[in-house]
This record gives structure tokens, C-alpha cells and sequence, in this order.
């Protein structure tokens, strides 16, 4: 079996996403979020709720940081990654966090209004693994009377 490491949470978020930018110029945000689980036990209703953080980058980094906001509700697919330290006291530490690769409002309770953004790479991608791919054809929203929509 191949190695997969692939997430998919829904929570809400806990802050405004904070945008920022790498010394060479890369834009990354970075997100904390909130996931609940509602469970009954022995009848009665019980809560848990999990927290994370995660980083996204590029283009999807500026399009959160313009889009989403505390308390919105999300669906974010990534990976995990873990991170290790050690404090100045000796303590060793670790935190596990998610590599965002897309995220998005959920429209389960709420609704929401898509406005694609231009692209700037000429129509190839460069994310994932370092090797460029083209890019994924897109649907239009409303085919005219004469277009298929595929």
C-alpha cells in the first residue's frame, strides 16, 4: 500500500485568517479551527471539540485571507504534518498540523458567492511534489445556448 496521508476536516473558525508573507515574497496563511463531534452516550447528548492549525500558501493563501473569517464554517482537505521541538527548559514538544491544500465555506447552513480570480501562471501549476501540471479544465457557472457544458 502506498504511503497516503490526506484529510478532509469541517469546523469553524476559531480567528480571522492571518496572511502573511515569506523574506523571498510567498504569501502564506495560516488558520486555527475548531472541529466538534455530537454524540449520545447511555441517552444523554455529549460534545467533544478537537482544535488545529494549519498553513496554506500561494494563491490559495491570499484567497482565504480575502475571503474566510472568524466563526465560518469550513471544509479544508490537507495533510498532516508534525512538527518537533524542544523548549528552553529541555522539554521535548510536538504539535501536528495540516498542510492545506484546498479550503473552502461550507454551504451546508449558509450560503456563499464564488468569484474566480484571474490566474497569473499562464495556465500551468507548480504545486505539489515541484513538477508542473496543467492546469484542471473549468466549468462555467452558465453555458450559453450553444455550449455544452463539457
Amino acid at each position: 500500500m502506498s504511503n497516503v496521508n490526506s484529510v478532509t476536516l469541517i469546523g469553524n473558525l476559531t480567528q480571522d485568517p492571518e496572511l502573511r508573507f515569506t523574506p523571498s515574497g510567498v504569501a502564506m496563511t495560516k488558520v486555527s479551527f475548531a472541529v466538534n463531534k455530537r454524540y449520545q452516550s447511555q441517552g444523554e447528548w455529549k460534545e467533544e471539540t478537537s482544535f488545529f492549525n494549519g498553513t496554506c500558501w500561494r494563491d490559495v493563501a491570499e484567497n482565504v485571507a480575502e475571503s474566510l473569517t472568524k466563526g465560518m464554517r469550513v471544509i479544508v482537505v490537507g495533510e498532516l504534518q508534525q512538527r518537533s521541538w524542544e523548549t528552553q527548559e529541555g522539554e521535548k514538544r510536538s504539535t501536528i498540523d495540516v498542510d492545506i491544500k484546498e479550503i473552502g465555506p461550507s454551504i451546508r447552513w449558509a450560503t456563499a458567492t464564488v468569484t474566480k480570480t484571474p490566474r497569473s501562471d499562464g495556465g500551468w501549476s507548480s504545486q505539489g511534489q515541484g513538477q508542473d501540471q496543467p492546469a484542471a479544465p473549468v466549468a462555467r457557472q452558465n453555458p450559453g445556448p450553444d455550449e455544452a457544458p463539457f
